[in-house]
């Protein structure tokens, strides 16, 4: 079992040794499952000071359940001296529930179909027959009902299907919900609403049910004979100046390390972590069936654990390299997901461009070209595709695309929803939002950085502005942890700029790389509300923590059925100063989705995301240095 450095993926060995550990030290048996294994990943000040061939320390935090309590625990183990460091139970009222294992989708389709008031419910809508049921197994969240305290819980909706691989969202069983206790493994509590039409429409996407294929695509081919320009070493990716490590985690999925660009002779930090943190898709509908759907796909269902396997040319297009990555199961056995990270080049047309007109119009021009680290994930109904984008000027850019099929309820044909869209007849998409949370630890030329809020401000008509044409830019330090919770304004085109006030450009200003942000709503689940307690982070377009070891996610550690107020709502309390320190910024952004009928059956993409661009960082254009054009493609009408 040997690592090269401290943030090197977790591999099949550690996760081995690690059940080795707790049951050696009588904390896990036969039974026990194993919701989550991550790295325990060590501190900035650590990792910095590391050099190849130091020793390496690597120790893991490990939740464990036990089912036939519903008891869990969490462990610290120090996998390269085999030693149990910590253990202690979670308590589910105040820690929240372990997330969700994937053996207990079945276990919930089970208890439900066994279940006498399900089928009876099923056999008054004239369902006799489960076998083509499927009831789905949904986080139940945290409403603060008595009769569910302490418990585990799932919520499942109902769902049909024509045959084995029809689209099952296309026939939803409306107005029936089933409250699951997993531990005692029954129905606590059934709602039934009555009876509505199943809509009877199917919901093919694939080609054989769509019609013939277009015959005028012509063949588009990327072509890269020399190989692509990257380098991998290990984990260490190296790229047109940039420098990073690759990670992947079962719980967030990639994750980049230590991202750096060199600039000249100097390896300059930018970015000591970055990930995907957070997910929460809440939903609008009010009914009774249907007013407690909010899923927080990072910590409840492990978003890393449900990466896709990727495909040339489906899902990666061009000269390739995909990376495997290993995860532990419920069982805590090393699993390893095929092709879960993919990395390629793409050209992005043009960086730079200028024809001079006091020259006869002599052009210079080059084109731009990024760096594309993607996974893709399947959550249920939707699939999530996420893009960090490294570009040759330094900039950083991520992206999040949705796709996949929107959930659905049943309405009579005809009937409209305020809260819906019918998509096909008696089919309804309800409403709802995406709000993605990205980690970022900032480390720009350093660790000790501070967040300015950026607004530009138009300056009122007077003698130093006849014209009432100025306008200029107010930056505001962002100082105390009182002052965490910030709001995107396109009005003032506000942007945040991550400065090191020790390190100085050549005009004698701090150094800084500024997040723009692409704002639409927060969380849209009125103040109070248990959504609004559960997924507080996404009340504020960013938040600005100081950097803690246990300041991992935003919504804490544990979001499952947690009561709420976890995350950056606890860390953003007055009187801790957030000016020339270590800092983790939360950037939620997301759509909010009203869903069309291009959306069915099958969703095309939708697109949201941020950019991190150098301001100040470097002391002119980085990419001047890169070579001309020597070659093209050209139809046959000629290039302009």
């Amino acid at each position: 079992m040997t690592t090269r450095h401290p943030l090197d993926p977790l591999t099949a060995d550690e996760i081995a040794t690690a059940r080795a550990v707790l049951e050696e030290a009588g904390k896990a048996g036969g039974t026990t499952r194993y919701p989550l294994v991550l790295l325990d990943e060590p501190d900035r000040h650590t990792v910095t000071a590391h050099r190849p061939g130091d020793p390496v320390t690597r120790r893991l935090r490990v939740t464990l359940l036990e089912p036939a309590t519903g008891k869990g625990h969490e462990a610290l183990v120090d996998v390269t001296a085999r030693t149990l460091l910590a253990h202690r139970p979670l308590d589910p009222e105040t820690d929240g529930q372990p997330p969700i294992l994937f053996e207990e989708y079945e276990r919930c389709d089970a208890i439900v179909k066994a279940d006498p008031g399900w089928r009876k419910a099923m056999a008054e809508r004239g369902i006799t027959d489960t076998e083509l049921v499927i009831c789905a197994p949904l986080a139940a969240g945290n409403f603060s009902v008595e009769e569910e305290r302490g418990r585990r819980m799932l919520r499942s909706l109902t769902f049909l299907r024509c045959n084995t691989t029809d689209n099952p969202f296309a026939h939803p069983v409306a107005g029936l919900v089933a409250d699951v206790d997993l531990t005692e493994a029954r129905v606590l509590r059934l709602i039934d609403t009555g009876p509505v039409p199943v809509p009877a429409e199917c919901g093919r996407y694939e080609a054989e049910f769509t019609g013939p294929p277009r015959t005028d695509l012509r063949p588009l081919e990327i072509s890269q004979p020399d190989g692509p320009s990257f380098t991998l070493d290990g984990p260490l990716l190296t790229w047109q100046n940039w420098q990073l490590r690759i990670d992947f985690n079962a719980r967030e999925g990639l994750v980049l390390h230590q991202l750096a660009h060199r600039d000249g002779d100097r390896l300059r930090p930018v970015l000591h972590r970055a990930s995907l943190a957070e997910m929460a898709v809440p939903y609008a509908d009010p009914d009774v069936t249907r007013n407690w759907v909010c899923y927080l796909d990072v910590g409840e269902y492990t978003l890393g654990r449900n990466a896709n396997a990727l495909r040339l040319g489906c899902d990666c297009l061009g000269e390739i390299r995909y990376l495997d990555a290993v995860v532990a199961d419920d069982d805590c056995a090393p699993q390893t997901l095929p092709n879960a990270i993919c990395l390629h080049e793409e050209d992005h047309g043009l960086l730079w461009k200028h024809s001079n007109m006091f020259d006869d119009f002599a052009a210079h021009s080059r084109r731009s070209r990024r760096l594309v680290i993607s996974f893709i994930a399947t959550l249920g109904n939707y699939d999530y595709g996420f893009y960090w984008y490294l570009y040759q000027d330094g900039t950083i850019e991520f992206e999040a695309k949705s796709t996949g099929l929107v959930q659905t309820t049943a309405t009579a044909p005809g009937a409209r929803s305020d809260y819906a869209t019918e998509v096909a007849p008696g089919l309804q998409a309800p409403f709802h939002q995406h709000l993605f949370c990205v980690r970022l630890d900032p480390a720009v030329d350093g660790h000790a950085n501070t967040v300015e809020e950026i607004d530009v401000v138009p300056l009122p008509t007077g003698p130093d502005n006849p014209h009432g044409n100025a306008f200029t830019t107010r930056a505001t330090p962002i100082a105390d942890s009182a002052e965490a919770g910030r709001l995107a304004d396109t009005t003032a085109g506000r942007r945040w700029a991550i400065t090191n006030p020790a390190a100085r450009n050549r005009m004698g200003r701090p150094v800084s790389y500024t997040l723009t942000p692409q704002p639409g709503p927060t969380l849209l689940a009125r103040p109070g509300s248990s959504v609004a307690r559960r997924v507080g982070y996404a009340t504020r377009h960013l938040w600005v923590t100081r950097t803690r070891p246990e300041r991992r996610f935003p919504d804490g550690d544990y979001p499952n059925q947690h009561p709420g107020g976890a995350g950056v709502l606890e860390w953003s309390r007055p009187g801790e100063s957030l000016l020339d320190t270590e800092l983790t910024l939360w950037h939620t952004f997301g759509p909010t989705h009203l869903p069309r009928l291009e959306d069915w059956p099958v969703m095309p993409v939708d697109r949201c995301g941020f950019t991190l661009r150098p301001t100040g960082f470097f002391d002119r254009n980085p990419a001047l240095d890169l070579p001309e054009e020597s070659g093209g493609h050209c139809s046959t009408a000629g290039c302009p």
